[in-house]
């Protein structure tokens, strides 16, 4: 079945469910189409939001079937709120990375348990999972660690990693009224789940070295940056629940 065809509304539904999988990619036209391939047939909607790209993944998107949002304003978690915006009505939402790094074939193991047991967010440890080696460097391990510690700490909730491949009940998305745009958006979810008390699973998933440089862990400036703002918005968002939770960031 074409891609394609997923518009039109034809595919079979997940377990009686509708999926949308929102995808962020930056300068990803190398990677983008072998992500596209693997995804399962029977997801309804896929967007590739194209944040600010200088080479050719709007129309690599295009051409293998996604549906294509443009978002100029740089930021992973820009790219994330523009992608929830023109969303429809599907039960789920997935995030998944346009790097190739993820396994999107595996995506029914971060579905069944929201679907079958009634779990409100899960996310896809690479920790747990299998990894390639040089897939996760010392900082994205280190830091990773740190940053679940003081989730554990703060609201008692166990995370073994931040991995960008997730899923969540639309409905519980919705009620976390995320934020950040930029490094925060996967610590924000994950800490606003545990403030919020929503269900949570961690899934062991397969993880392979990426195709490109990161952005954010193959640079200094981007490890720094990201670092200091994910550890910065879990004491902001911890400092909020002890004030009764209200996040008025813009």
């Amino acid at each position: 079945m074409s891609k394609n065809a997923r518009f039109l509304k034809i595919c079979p539904l997940y377990k009686n469910h509708e999926i949308a999988v929102i995808i962020p990619a930056l300068n990803e036209e190398e990677a983008l189409a072998l992500v596209l391939k693997d995804i399962p047939e029977f997801v309804d909607l896929i967007l590739v939001i194209d944040n600010g790209s200088s080479d050719n993944t709007l129309s690599v998107a295009k051409k293998h079937g996604a549906k294509a949002v443009s978002e100029p304003q740089r930021g992973y978690g820009k790219a994330c709120l523009t992608g929830l915006s023109v969303t429809g009505s599907e039960d789920i939402t997935v995030f998944l990375d346009a790097d190739f790094s993820d396994h999107p074939e595996e995506m029914a193991l971060l579905l069944d348990p929201i679907i079958d047991d009634g779990v409100d967010l899960t996310i896809g440890s690479r920790v747990l999972g299998l990894s390639e080696p040089g897939s996760l460097n010392f900082v994205q391990i280190w830091g990773n660690g740190l940053a679940c510690f003081l989730i554990r700490l703060f609201w008692g909730y166990r995370f073994t990693d931040l991995g960008p491949f997730r899923a969540i009940n639309r409905e519980r998305l919705n009620k976390l009224q995320m934020k950040d745009e930029n490094f925060g958006w996967t610590v924000e979810m994950q800490a606003k789940a545990a403030a919020y008390k929503l269900t949570t699973r961690d899934v062991p998933v397969s993880y392979r070295n990426r195709i490109g440089v990161s952005k954010i862990s193959g640079t200094l400036n981007g490890v720094i940056k990201a670092g200091t703002k994910i550890i910065w918005t879990i004491f902001y968002l911890r400092i909020a629940t002890i004030a009764g939770y209200k996040d008025e960031r813009n």
